[in-house]
Parts: C-alpha cells; sequence; structure tokens
C-alpha cells in the first residue's frame, strides 16, 4: 500500500497526543484517589465497577479518528485489471524436433492444445496474431480481437524441418508494427509504455534464418517483450531417415531472449507444466497492473469503530450505579 499524500500521515501524531492525554489523566485521577489516607475507602471514592471497559469507547474512538486520517492520505493498491487493447503475438514452433514423443502424445499435440487454452483465456479487448516457424515463418492470422479464428488456426499448425525461430520473432514484431504502426509504437516505446508482446514457444535451437540475437535487439529496440517457453525435456528424440537424433529443448536461447528483450523466461516439461506456464502469461499480457483507491475499506473500519464505541459508551453509561450503605455514607462524611 502507498500514499498518495504521505505527509498527511503527520496528523496521526494529534492521535497519539490524545491517547497520551487520555492516559495522563487516568494516572493523575489514581494518583487523586492513593492520595487518601484510608485504603477501605478509595472503591468508595472512585469505584471500580466497570473496569476495563470503560476504556473501550476512548479506545474505539481513537482508533476510528485515526483510520480517518489514514484515509485522508489517500491510500492506494496495486490490483490486476483486464487490459482494454494491446497486441499479442503468439510464434509456436512447428520443426520436425516438435514430434517427439518425450510429452504426452507429442511435443507439437501438447503444444496446439495448451495455445489454444491460453487464446481462449486473453481478454476480449486485445488483438491477438499466430506465427508459426520452421525452416521459414508464416503469419497464419495477423492481430485481431477474433479469437476464435485464431484457435482455429492453432489447430492447423503441422511439424516441418528446420528450425527459424529468429524470423518467429521477426514476424511478429512486423505484424505489431503493421497493427500499431510505426510511429504510434515509437510514441508508447518514448513513454515506456508498449500495449504489446510475444509469446514465443520452442523446443530446439535455431538452424536457419537469422539469428535470435538479432531478433531479440530488434524487439528490444522496439520495446517489445518476448516472454519464452523452452519446451521439452533433454531426453527427446526424433527418427529422421532411420537415424535417432537427440532433441533437448535449447533453454539457454530461449533464457536470453526473454531477458534482452524484458519478457520472461519459462521451462515447460510436460503438457500440463505448459498449460500452466500459459496460465501465467496470460496474467502478464491480459492484465495490467493500476494503483486503486484503497480507502473504502479503511472508512468501513472506521465506521464499524465509532459504532462500537457509542455502544460500548452507552452500556456503561446504562449500568445502574452501585449503592451506597449508611455506615459507608457516615464514612465519607
Amino acid at each position: 500500500m502507498s500514499f498518495a499524500h504521505p505527509e498527511r500521515l503527520l496528523l496521526l501524531l494529534g492521535v497519539v497526543a490524545l491517547g497520551g492525554f487520555y492516559v495522563a489523566v487516568h494516572l493523575r485521577r489514581r494518583q487523586a484517589v492513593a492520595a487518601y489516607t484510608n485504603p477501605a475507602l478509595h472503591h468508595l471514592i472512585a469505584p471500580q465497577q466497570a473496569g476495563w471497559k470503560r476504556h473501550v469507547a476512548p479506545a474505539l474512538s481513537l482508533l476510528a479518528l485515526a483510520v480517518l486520517l489514514v484515509t485522508v492520505a489517500q491510500p492506494t493498491h496495486l490490483t490486476k485489471v483486464p487490459r482494454n487493447q494491446g497486441v499479442v503475438m503468439l510464434a509456436v514452433d512447428v520443426s520436425a524436433s516438435m514430434t517427439a514423443t518425450d510429452i504426452t502424445p507429442d511435443r507439437i499435440s501438447a503444444a496446439i492444445a495448451g495455445a489454444k487454452h491460453f487464446v481462449a483465456q486473453i481478454p476480449a479487448g486485445i488483438d491477438v496474431g499466430l506465427v508459426s516457424f520452421d525452416a521459414s515463418a508464416q503469419l497464419l492470422v495477423s492481430p485481431t480481437t477474433d479469437h476464435g479464428s485464431v484457435v482455429s488456426a492453432i489447430d492447423t499448425l503441422t511439424p516441418g524441418p528446420g528450425t527459424a525461430a529468429g524470423e518467429g520473432i521477426y514476424t511478429s514484431l512486423s505484424a505489431i508494427e503493421a497493427k500499431i504502426g510505426a510511429t504510434a509504437l515509437a510514441a508508447d516505446k518514448a513513454a515506456g509504455k508498449v500495449p504489446a508482446a510475444v509469446v514465443l514457444l520452442s523446443d530446439g535451437s535455431t538452424t536457419v534464418g537469422r539469428s535470435v540475437d538479432q531478433a531479440s535487439q530488434a524487439a528490444a529496440a522496439l520495446g517489445v517483450p518476448v516472454s519464452t517457453i523452452a519446451y521439452g525435456t533433454p531426453d527427446g528424440t526424433v527418427t529422421v531417415e532411420g537415424q535417432i537424433v537427440d532433441v533437448p529443448a535449447d533453454t539457454q536461447a530461449m533464457a536470453d531472449i526473454a531477458r534482452t528483450t524484458g519478457g520472461t523466461y519459462f521451462e515447460a516439461k510436460t503438457a500440463g507444466e505448459l498449460k500452466n506456464v500459459y496460465a501465467h502469461i496470460q496474467t502478464q499480457v491480459g492484465y495490467t497492473t493500476e494503483r486503486r483507491d484503497a480507502g473504502r475499506g479503511l472508512l468501513g473500519v472506521a465506521f464499524v469503530a465509532l459504532v462500537g464505541a457509542m455502544a460500548a459508551a452507552l452500556a456503561l453509561s446504562a449500568r445502574p450505579a452501585a449503592a451506597t450503605s449508611a455506615p459507608q455514607r457516615q464514612a465519607l462524611r
């Protein structure tokens, strides 16, 4: 929690002073009672029948005042809210290595299921696009709010030879520029807030096309973060022309892309992990963090405290006064 006007919290010193004054008055009263030489008469001069209960109303009143003063300082808190607009490009590796069966039923099938679930959860106001890449990159769906068309296109993904992850990033960036506009994108970057992101899923090293290092630098220059998912286990293999070829996930390359562009890096070795990764990314690209007023809840606390103080005061005033016997009255004369 933070405050729009933290300097107003200095008013709480007044509450502390009032509390100290109340304690001082109470202690002075006890000292005055103790000044009488006959301790047996103390309970007649200052009856203690209410005990600690007589302090409840003042304490609640001070609490209510303190909370109200905190509210005056305009407290705020961070909260996630759905984005009203933005562009998310989903770039999916469909290279031959995605046919590896180290993930059930195979990498490409699990990737398709996870990607479809991811797109279905993105807020309706965000444009979503789809890029696939093997030996080259293809823009399958330009950024659109028709998420159903993206889901349909994901179902058509089929594996091919080669891995051009760098080209996949470049194609995604071109689609973002075409949607937002180069001038608007530059203005957003200057303002420190680019409403666009790329989510890249790949399981292998780039073998053709421009390097992922070049693509990462291009994304960083535009201010577009690329969140990466290294998909697959270290033991993944595929059969190529009768030969078994190892296809472990290139975790280092994926981590470098995310670090360079300001995105987030993930690893997924099972279909379940991939679904969890997509769920986490969805909260990043589908929502933004805004400061919201936190004063309403505090006003409720202050109101309850005031009602409690009034109830305590009424309950105490309604208690019958203790009767004083004749000998006691005589002793007080």
